[in-house]
């Protein structure tokens, strides 16, 4: 029974710690990503990317990496642009930019991993669009491209945005109030699978063994770094496999990436993991439930393949280069979480700048409706993340009691 407290205890502090580390991370992401989205809408990026396939792919990424790294804004975001007159291939690169090239999700990663990682992040974002435009142009979907947007009605929005250029729109205090309503939206998408991967990362830190990693990632752990490609290619399909069994969102899988890693598992098999947040099953139900099941299922061929493909040239690339991560670069246990350093500065920083926002945007223009569109949720799983997490907040609560005052 001891043992079993000191555990939890271990558990909720890790799990306490890595949210504190990444705090002012995802507060300084979601609102650059809050202002993107409400001065640059859809409608711009759309008439911005045009009718050529090379111009939409490029914009298509550039306005990917400054938009929100929520993969149901994301989802949303894209079937918009496609549905406004985008070409598919330039909607496919908004939306991995979006999930994978985005600023938060790098700082985020660059917390837990380090530098090659992050590196790898934006390197890889880049090769799963050119993976998917080269397989998009060999084989060719046009019918299902057609049918696709046959299922989309077609609905133009009247945007205020619109109305006006950017530079003045930037000035109006209401649109700032906008700014924070989409912030506290974009918390509002994500608080339950924050809490539910952070509360998983430290269960997993304290509780699971090495040799459950080394069952599931082939030869890892034990400090080898010298793998077969048939055991790195193992650790890449199965670390999309682990991903789809959290159906967590990507920022919220990068602590747990870390563990894997930290556990000994190839860097190709973590990337492919942290790439893994379009190929699980909320997912492939909102792209049929937008495009139909026969394009769904195509994209989760194309973005499964592309990021197959992606790990491996990352992890070989990276291997040729000599700047393959070192596993003991991650520690992930560490008790100077709560340290007087810039991480407890910035934080505070933004904690204030939330509350100034909160306030702004319901309190000062409380009357004032603003909804950005989002893709539709399944409500059951919404539900069961829901109780998932107010348990977590309760695990959480009980565990840093027994750490700090039984342990």
């Amino acid at each position: 029974m001891q043992q079993f407290l000191q555990k939890w205890g271990e558990a909720a502090y890790t799990s306490a710690g890595f949210f504190w580390m990444a705090l002012w991370a995802f507060a300084l992401g979601y609102l650059i990503s809050s202002m993107i989205q409400v001065f640059v809408t859809e409608k711009r990026m759309q008439k911005t990317m045009g009718q050529k396939e090379g111009k939409g792919v490029l914009l298509g990424a550039f306005f990917g990496f400054i938009s929100s790294s929520c993969s149901f804004s994301a989802l949303a975001s894209a079937k918009s642009l496609f549905q406004k007159g985008a070409s598919f291939v330039s909607s496919i690169s908004f939306l991995l930019a979006s999930t994978n090239l985005v600023v938060e999700l790098g700082i985020i990663i660059s917390i837990f991993l380090g530098w090659q990682f992050v590196v790898g992040e934006y390197v890889g974002g880049v090769l799963l669009i050119l993976i998917s435009w080269l397989l998009i142009r060999v084989i060719k979907p046009t019918k299902l491209i057609k049918r696709a947007r046959e299922n989309l009605k077609s609905a133009e929005e009247d945007e205020e945005a619109e109305k006006s250029d950017w530079k003045e729109s930037i000035k109006r205090e209401k649109n700032w109030a906008k700014v924070s309503r989409q912030y506290a939206m974009e918390w509002k998408m994500v608080w339950k699978d924050v809490t539910v991967g952070f509360t998983i990362a430290g269960i997993v830190a304290a509780f699971v063994p090495d040799s459950f990693f080394q069952t599931l990632f082939i030869n890892s752990g034990n400090g080898n770094t010298d793998f077969s490609f048939f055991e790195i290619l193992e650790h890449v399909i199965v670390g999309p496999v682990a991903a789809f069994l959290t159906f967590i969102g990507s920022m919220g899988n990068i602590p747990l990436a870390a563990l894997l890693f930290g556990k000994g598992v190839s860097f190709a098999g973590v990337m492919a993991f942290i790439f893994s947040d379009l190929v699980v099953f909320p997912v492939l139900r909102i792209n049929a439930k937008y495009y139909g099941w026969k394009m769904s299922l195509f994209i989760l061929f194309l973005l499964f393949t592309s990021l197959i493909g992606t790990s491996l040239m990352l992890h070989y690339g990276f291997s040729l280069a000599g700047i393959l991560p070192d596993p003991s670069q991650v520690t992930i246990s560490d008790s100077k979480y709560f340290e007087l350093n810039y991480t407890f500065y910035l934080n505070l920083a933004f904690l204030a700048l939330s509350g100034f926002l909160m306030w702004l945007g319901f309190s000062k223009f409380k009357g004032m409706h603003y909804m950005k569109e989002m893709a539709p949720k399944s409500k059951l799983l919404e539900q069961v993340l829901k109780y998932l997490a107010l348990l977590c907040y309760l695990w959480l609560a009980g565990g840093l009691v027994v750490y700090f005052f039984y342990s």
